[in-house]
């Protein structure tokens, strides 16, 4: 690992994420100012959710967080958010549904890209370094969400929409769902 100054994670209340203050990502803390931050620079939000007991996401962090042309990949495009789901296990739940939403499946580590208000328009779990397990590289994913946000900024509005709706839905109790489940019918 290069030798740099450490992140804002080294004022972290949870050893979680104070054990990747060392990284070269330029990690904020789940909070206003990192959206704020988005939002005045016109970045999408790389959102990582993991936990101290979570195998693949040290494995995660060792591979590619650690590695400084990733973490140059990610700081340039990206503000980039790292949460500890036992800490904040509201912001996990809701992120967990929206990738189970998009990918069919969730889990640690959490990997989400958000708008700059933090509606999630793509996520995963664990992405490799290089292609494998039939899946792409995080550096891959990393510049095609990028080049998406930046490039096709409709697509990505209309896919964050869809994503909201799904957790909307996923989120109201089973009378709520029957009752919006056939208002959506008669609107379409």
């Amino acid at each position: 690992m290069a030798d740099h100054t450490l992140n804002s994670l080294a004022n972290a209340s949870s050893a979680y994420l104070r054990s990747a203050m060392h990284q070269p990502v330029q990690w904020e803390q789940w909070g206003e100012a990192a959206f704020a931050r988005a939002a005045a620079e016109d970045k999408p939000v790389l959102l990582d959710v993991g936990a101290v007991w979570c195998h693949w996401c040290h494995v995660m962090d060792r591979e590619s967080y650690e590695d400084a042309e990733t973490a140059a990949l990610i700081n340039d495009h990206f503000v980039a958010i790292k949460v500890d789901r036992d800490e904040r296990p509201d912001v996990d739940t809701r992120y967990q549904a929206a990738v189970s939403a998009i990918s069919g499946q969730g889990g640690w580590p959490l990997t989400a890209f958000l708008t700059p208000d933090g509606r999630p328009f793509f996520g995963g779990t664990y992405f490799p370094p290089d292609e494998r397990y039939g899946r792409p590289s995080f550096r891959r994913v990393l510049l095609t969400m990028a080049s998406s946000f930046y490039e096709k900024r409709d697509e990505v509005e209309e896919s964050a929409g869809s994503v909201m709706e799904a957790i909307q839905y996923a989120e109201t109790s089973p009378a709520e769902q029957q009752t919006w489940s056939r208002t959506r019918r008669v609107l379409r």
